[in-house]
């Protein structure tokens, strides 16, 4: 199993990338679960956007990944602090670094860029992009 996590701003093309990234995976046989932070959120009737409501919905993915017994477990959300992201606790981080900054003023002040990431996403191509993400997922 391997836990990815795709993050980056509101609007840099996360959930294109994973659905790229999913479909790519399970043509080469693998299965994924797919975690969308907004879906999550909804499920769970939690739209708590402060600092604690964003750690909760960390842990809930992560929680999720762990209760997943697919190959892969793909979550794209915003993750934009270290406290979440060390929750969450990644085994392959893609970075969405397409624009720079997001639609929504309390994110875009709350954005740490991330120090490691294993992979950095810096086109809105999503096409090309899960073609070599899932090439290096492979071959880990």
């Amino acid at each position: 199993m391997s836990k990815i996590l795709v993050m980056g701003y509101p609007g840099s093309g996360k959930t294109y990338l994973s659905r790229c990234i999913v479909s790519r995976l399970e043509v080469h046989g693998k299965t994924v679960e797919w975690f969308n932070a907004d879906e999550i959120r909804e499920r769970y009737n939690d739209w708590d956007f402060t600092i604690e409501g964003r750690i909760r919905q960390s842990i809930r993915m992560g929680l999720l990944c762990l209760a997943s017994d697919s190959d892969y477990q793909l979550c794209d959300f915003v993750c934009p602090i270290v406290e979440m992201r060390d929750n969450f606790a990644a085994d392959y981080t893609i970075w969405v670094d397409t624009i720079p900054y997001g639609r929504f003023e309390d994110t875009n002040k709350l954005f740490v860029p991330p120090e490691y990431y294993d992979y950095r996403v810096k086109e809105q191509d999503g096409e090309r992009y899960a073609d070599l993400i899932v090439a290096e997922l492979l071959l880990c």
